[in-house]
């Protein structure tokens, strides 16, 4: 398990970098780095783990060998998460285990209570674990959700933008804004459409 190959997760603002040792079919495993690390952080540690694993260390946004977020975009643990989904769907696997360290396990937690299904072990390294109120443990988990899914979803279709008539531009802001006027739709429309000659 000493040697490790490298790879490359493309992302619509670049790639996440990571490296992965042992047989790809073996049973997969995603390694999450800590706060100002780098996949690098497992390096010591993989060659002493069982060989019939499939490791991946990633490396975060912004971290190691992967792409910066556009400049003035924050990092938050939800778009931590965000990155894991959107590893764990490139690598195509349904299930897999976590291993997190220190930052990497917080976001291993959150993502262990966001998608369940997906995993089949949780291993936390020097972490101070994920807590919520258990009044908030349901509302928070369903628009959290919500959020990732649609993000993906929306970066999976990547369609080139629709051309309305401005009728048909006002009457689909209209329907998906019950609050606007006709009006009130008209003006937004002024600033929040941009004309091409297909429409």
């Amino acid at each position: 398990l000493g040697m490790f190959s490298e790879l490359k997760f493309p992302v619509p603002w670049g790639h996440v970098a990571a490296k992965a040792w042992g047989p790809s079919e073996g049973h997969p495993v995603l390694c999450l780095h800590g706060w100002l690390d780098n996949a690098n952080t497992f390096d010591k540690l993989i060659p002493l783990l069982p060989r019939d694993c499939y490791y991946v260390a990633m490396d975060f946004s912004g971290h190691g060998l992967s792409s910066h977020r556009p400049a003035g975009s924050p990092y938050h643990f939800l778009d931590y998460v965000s990155d894991v989904r959107r590893v764990a769907a490139a690598l195509q696997w349904r299930r897999f285990t976590l291993m997190g360290h220190s930052m990497g396990g917080s976001v291993a937690g959150m993502f262990c209570f966001l998608y369940p299904e997906m995993v089949d072990k949780l291993i936390l390294l020097e972490n101070l674990g994920f807590l919520l109120a258990p009044e908030d443990t349901e509302a928070w988990l369903k628009s959290k959700r919500m959020v990732i899914d649609r993000l993906l979803s929306l970066e999976a279709k990547q369609q080139t933008p629709k051309a309305w008539s401005p009728e048909a531009a006002l009457q689909r802001l209209l329907e998906a804004n019950r609050h606007l006027t006709a009006e009130g739709g008209a003006i937004l429309l002024q600033r929040g459409a941009t004309e091409t000659p297909a429409g």
